[in-house]
């Protein structure tokens, strides 16, 4: 039975079908190979005290990577410029506060998806966000307004992950059909095809350069890839089941993926190392992972009901959050850090809410509820007090939450 590569699950195809434990195993791939120690670092749900340098380590720290992104390459295909989309301006949401102050409100509702949308991100700068959808589109919006804009077509199957190089010109998305493409965002254009993958890729993440992409798939493999060349530079054997996330540190020197595996593996980029891995003593299935904004934490959603903040570099986790349903879909979770002051966690929830922690506290802070279907993406915007997220079938919609 074919298995795809969705977060979101619905009962009309196989476009949009996520299973936890797939039947069919894929072939492991041969080719640029690289050994995977088995050395393992397991932590637990009780949490180990932040110092006063922790606490501070926490706050988002600027970087200005080098922006070396594709050039020159030839183009596939345009956007379609005849689809359809509408922005709606919601003043009025349901939301639900537990005890502290609720920092976000519903602004605006968009819709144009015509099957669940599994990923949203806003670029770098803040003029954009884009969608990926299980009906194979990426769509892109306004950043500010939510205006739509347009369109872009050429996956043959549903995407499951999209993201931005750091200049934000370029998306690379990852789809159902074993490719990630690369596209400029001002022609709308697909200027590269990065094939390798032997089953359904799963995520993707530029590194902080933008002169690599890395990707994972169903095929259990991590691969990296350049960006200008399209060739695939390593082929990490990263994973025993399909990897559910991957993501670059700040400066981009280390990878961090995730699996149905219940594991979290950090890899030198430079060499394709497996430097640690860390797992849970329960061996919980990952959903998503990433590091935090100044690289020294990586935060890791499982189908526990739980999202852990763990100190990679002693193996330790330092936080766990909780209250939320997680137990089926890859549900993505975030940073939200302002300032000192007003410092989140974000994640969705398969009871259709939007759920704010104090990063600190761990305390729920606020939960936010409006859409008709499980929340699979969100995205912090990187300039004002904004969240945007997405929602499986039957809602197909994405939403803006503002500043309360």
């Amino acid at each position: 039975m074919e298995q795809a590569a969705k977060r979101a699950k619905t009962d009309d195809g196989p476009e949009a079908t996520k299973t936890n434990t797939p039947e069919d195993k894929p072939e492991k791939q041969k080719e640029n190979t690289l050994s995977t120690p088995t050395n393992a670092t397991t932590g637990n749900d009780k949490d180990a005290p932040l110092s006063s340098k922790e606490n501070k380590d926490l706050d988002k720290e600027s970087s200005n990577p080098t922006n070396n992104t594709a050039n020159n390459i030839a183009a596939e295909k345009p956007v379609n410029q005849g689809d359809k989309a509408s922005t709606k301006d919601t003043q009025q949401p349901n939301e639900t506060n537990t005890g502290e102050q609720g920092p976000f409100k519903l602004k605006y509702t968009l819709t144009g998806h015509t099957r669940a949308v599994s990923a949203v991100k806003f670029s770098p700068c803040g003029k954009w966000l884009i969608s990926s959808s299980a009906d194979r589109t990426l769509k892109l919006w306004s950043g500010v307004d939510a205006k739509f804009e347009g369109t872009f077509e050429g996956h043959e199957q549903g995407i499951s992950d999209v993201c931005w190089s750091s200049d934000s010109k370029y998306l690379a998305s990852a789809s159902d059909d074993c490719s990630v493409k690369v596209w400029d965002v001002q022609s709308r254009k697909c200027i590269k095809t990065l094939k390798g993958h032997t089953n359904h890729v799963f995520c993707v993440n530029f590194n902080p350069q933008s002169n690599l992409i890395g990707s994972g798939s169903f095929d259990e493999t991590v691969r990296v890839w350049d960006v200008k060349t399209g060739s695939c530079l390593f082929v990490l054997p990263a994973h025993s089941d399909p990897v559910s996330a991957v993501h670059f540190n700040k400066d981009g020197t280390l990878i961090v993926s995730g699996s149905y595996d219940g594991l979290c593996r950090i890899w030198e980029t430079a060499t394709g190392t497996c430097l640690k891995t860390l797992i849970e003593d329960d061996n919980p299935q990952v959903a998503y992972a990433q590091f935090s904004p100044n690289g020294k934490y990586i935060l890791v959603s499982t189908l526990d009901n739980a999202i852990r903040l763990w100190n990679y570099h002693t193996g330790k986790v330092v936080r766990v959050y909780r209250g939320h349903k997680n137990e089926k879909f890859c549900i993505a979770s975030n940073f939200w850090i302002i300032n000192n002051n007003e410092q989140y966690i974000v994640s969705g929830s398969e009871d259709f809410g939007l759920y704010v922690w104090g990063l600190q506290s761990k305390q729920l802070v606020q939960v936010l509820t409006g859409h008709s279907g499980t929340i699979l993406g969100l995205s912090c915007h990187p300039k004002h007090k904004m969240i945007a997220t997405c929602a499986t079938e039957p809602d197909k919609s994405i939403k803006y939450w503002i500043s309360a």
